[in-house]
């Protein structure tokens, strides 16, 4: 165990992206990636130092998650107890999973996975995973469209995820380069969906501008960073969506996507 517990470590901050992706929330998240470790170590010859560590490690991820919804009716016992009431929140990220859909477009799109490795962690067919996520991308087209302020200091930047949120059919209802700013526009705007960056114009923090914003606003956010790894360390409040700088089109798309699907829009006022 020892000689594949370095690559493993390496490889958990984007295995907790993924899992608070896919229920959307960091305590369900983390509390299944606990499980998954716990798995492993009562079994570790599950990963082989010989082969893709990464693809293994997801694919034991989920055999866990499988294992856990539906073979075991007493599985709930084996969900880690934790004063920051994790095991509610994996409880309720089980009762309303996404479908499979939404697990091909976050293993191929956020993850960057092939098609020959999303089948093998899934354990579908290569046909099944291309279905999948051909459903996954129209049903992202059907999502109602929502108002979304972006909290970013680079101007470039911000145009072209104001252009993708527009492609997308939603509309910009403000963008801010600084905590203040977007804090007042928050206020003014009473955004859907936020979508931020960690440092901002100034040195002004970006999670102390969205901390503040979720004061008043109940809105799902999505970090955009150059360096995720640092909020996805699992040892503190962190968030379930955290997006790499430079980011693809298409990974920002199926994040916006699967943000608004595990945290449905508000009406419009």
């Amino acid at each position: 165990m020892a000689e594949i517990s370095v690559p493993i470590v390496k490889h958990l901050p984007l295995l907790r992206r993924y899992a608070r992706a896919l229920v959307g929330s960091q305590d369900g998240g983390d509390s299944y990636v606990r499980i998954c470790l716990e798995a492993l170590l009562a079994e570790p010859d599950r990963i082989l130092p010989d082969g893709d560590v990464r693809l293994q490690l997801y694919a034991l991820f989920h055999d866990v998650w499988s294992i856990v919804r539906t073979e075991d009716p007493e599985a709930d016992r084996i969900l880690p107890t934790s004063p920051l009431e994790d095991v509610v929140d994996v409880e309720r990220g089980l009762a309303a999973l996404p479908p499979r859909q939404r697990q091909v477009l976050l293993l191929v799109s956020l993850e960057g996975f092939t098609f020959d490795e999303v089948s093998h962690i899934l354990k579908i067919s290569e046909s099944e995973v291309r279905d999948y996520l051909d459903e996954a991308r129209r049903e992202l087209q059907r999502q109602t469209a929502v108002r979304v302020l972006i909290i970013e200091d680079e101007p470039l930047i911000a145009m072209d995820i104001a252009r993708l949120v527009s492609e997308m059919g939603h509309r910009v209802c403000g963008s801010a380069s600084g905590k203040d700013e977007a804090i007042r526009l928050a206020r003014e705007t009473q955004p859907q969906l936020v979508l931020a960056d960690v440092q901002l114009k100034g040195g002004d923090s970006g999670i102390q501008a969205v901390q503040e914003i979720l004061r008043s606003v109940d809105v799902p956010v999505i970090f955009v960073t150059g360096y995720p790894e640092r909020l996805l360390t699992g040892e503190q409040l962190e968030p379930a969506f955290v997006l790499s700088k430079p980011f693809k089109p298409e990974v920002l798309k199926t994040a916006i996507g699967q943000a608004l699907s595990v945290h449905p829009p508000r009406a419009l006022n």
